[in-house]
């Protein structure tokens, strides 16, 4: 199977404290990955290293089919490679519109000039249908972003990634303050876009990582201490007794 992304023997320390200790982790190009872990294990810390927010003390982070390195890489140059990330907290235009906040959003020229003078063509307003419908929003397209529901708000970032045409979306605890049926929705958006893209997402609820139904790494003091379905790890006496037995 080819690899997306490889990282490989990757340690970092702040002050002392190895917050990522010898991590190696694969991930493959239209694959959904589960992370779980204890606080404090590593999570975040490996997000921001793959997108060049934290620069490791050592190891490989190797990205795409030439076998790039992202650590030789700037965080803007990470996103345009194909590599977007969404945070707790949505990050949406508020007084804009869904189709406006979608539209922005579309990988385009990005030159200063271009969006100055940006129309957007008859397959940018298309592609902007298919990313609603997509996130299921298509009926609040001309609502202001500000009007969603937290859970709406949620689907547009995620929509306004997708609309970048990243390769490698992680997501940082997506069902945090959603009611069930929004949980379910974004369970079902995440689905659909792992079958054309590598999708990482990090997350504390075991309902949710269930219905993901994919596979599982679970982090520990800054490397993987157990891999497979979730049914695997949580029966692995190690999860249990540092994460689960909490």
């Amino acid at each position: 199977m080819s690899t997306l992304l490889e990282v490989s023997g990757v340690s970092v320390s702040f002050d002392g404290f190895k917050a990522i200790n010898n991590l190696s982790f694969q991930i493959g190009p239209a694959e959904m990955r589960a992370i779980i872990g204890p606080n404090g294990a590593g999570k975040t810390t490996f997000m921001d290293i793959v997108t060049g927010k934290t620069r490791p003390d050592e190891g490989r982070v190797l990205w795409g089919e030439k076998s790039l390195s992202l650590l030789k890489m700037s965080e803007a140059r990470i996103a345009r490679e194909g590599v977007g990330r969404k945070f707790q907290r949505p990050t949406v235009f508020e007084d804009q519109s869904v189709h406006d906040n979608l539209l922005m959003a579309l990988k385009n020229d990005r030159t200063p000039w271009s969006v100055l003078f940006f129309r957007p063509k008859f397959k940018d307003l298309a592609r902007v249908e298919e990313l609603a419908s997509e996130i299921g929003l298509s009926d609040e397209l001309n609502r202001k972003a500000g009007e969603l529901s937290h859970g709406q708000k949620q689907w547009l970032e995620i929509g306004m990634l997708l609309a970048q045409e990243p390769r490698l979306l992680l997501v940082d605890e997506p069902a945090a303050g959603m009611t069930l049926s929004e949980r379910e929705h974004t369970t079902d958006i995440l689905v659909e876009a792992a079958k054309t893209r590598a999708v990482v997402v990090v997350e504390h609820d075991m309902e949710f990582v269930r219905r993901l139904n994919c596979k599982v790494t679970v982090l520990h003091e800054g490397s993987v201490l157990a891999e497979g379905s979730l049914d695997h790890v949580t029966q692995n006496q190690d999860v249990i007794d540092v994460y689960l037995g909490r």
